[in-house]
């Protein structure tokens, strides 16, 4: 047997985490010069996170560093082989990291394997596609089988949101703050998904909330594994907006009546950038578009 390793980014639950045996080492954010850790739902993390935002503080965060890393991996290295799943490059430099404190703990276990994959996912997308390999794993199949076919795979895991407001996305520099102030006034709700290398992308620019919930039950129909047949994991997210989830959620089922439909929390790591009020989805689909 062999240990499947994530990140806190994964917007898992610190309870199905352990009964998936999925490991994840926290990111952090930081307040005021303070540094927060992502609890995982394991306590009030998330709640303190949301509170900080409503009395306008500015939450930054930062890379996982090589030597936390190595802390992370030595105890799982002690228990056997190790698969570690690192947030997307295209969103963070982590993996990067990751990939070094690898390289520098291959010396200490030489008798070990270990890989480190580049997801090219988040949020609950990563989640999703780290509770696939967990079935895998269970199932029986080598570590080498399970990270193949996620190296395969893993573009084919679709991504995708809206957001009711751009106000940290200026602050996180992914819009001008003329667009944000005008998307703000306008009541612009931006439909994003991921491209293959795992890059945010926009798709569309709806005003209101109904049409850019519409438009992704659009490109989830366009792009998902046997259409309304699909039997999969369709797993929603959500920032602070649980009415909204329910509601997205419901539609889903209605669509996809054999699909494993669930909600999840967004993580205060990836909420810290697009603030509360963003709705998500993921499930496995044709190859994501390539980047442009």
């Amino acid at each position: 047997m062999y240990t499947i390793s994530c990140e806190s980014t994964v917007d898992l639950n610190a309870d199905l985490l352990k009964k998936r045996d999925l490991p994840a080492i926290p990111y952090c954010y930081t307040v005021d010069g303070t540094e927060y850790p992502d609890d995982m739902r394991a306590g009030n993390g998330l709640a303190v996170f949301y509170s900080q935002l409503a009395a306008d503080k500015h939450p930054t965060t930062s890379l996982i560093n090589v030597e936390r890393y190595k802390e992370f991996f030595r105890p799982l290295l002690q228990k056997g082989d190790l698969l570690h799943l690192a947030f997307s490059s295209a969103l963070s430099n982590s993996v990067v990291n990751a990939l070094s404190a690898a390289e520098e703990m291959k010396s200490e276990f030489p008798d070990r394997k270990i890989y480190v994959l580049d997801t090219t996912c988040a949020c609950v997308g990563f989640g999703m596609l780290a509770d696939c390999l967990a079935d895998m794993r269970d199932e029986g199949k080598t570590i080498e089988e399970t990270y193949e076919w996620a190296l395969k795979n893993r573009t084919k895991l679709h991504h995708m949101f809206y957001s009711t407001t751009l106000t940290y996305f200026r602050r996180s520099g992914r819009v001008s703050s003329a667009a944000a102030l005008i998307g703000n006034i306008l009541r612009i709700c931006p439909v994003m998904h991921t491209d293959v290398s795992g890059k945010i992308v926009p798709i569309a620019k709806s005003i209101s909330e109904i049409k850019a919930a519409n438009r992704m039950l659009d490109e989830v129909a366009a792009t998902i594994q046997n259409g309304s047949d699909y039997d999969g994991k369709l797993w929603v997210g959500h920032s602070d907006y649980i009415s909204s989830a329910n509601k997205f959620a419901a539609r889903l089922r209605e669509q996809y009546p054999k699909a494993d439909v669930r909600i999840f929390d967004i993580g205060p790591v990836v909420a810290a950038h697009c603030g509360p009020g963003t709705v998500f989805v993921c499930y496995w689909g044709s190859e994501r578009p390539p980047v442009k």
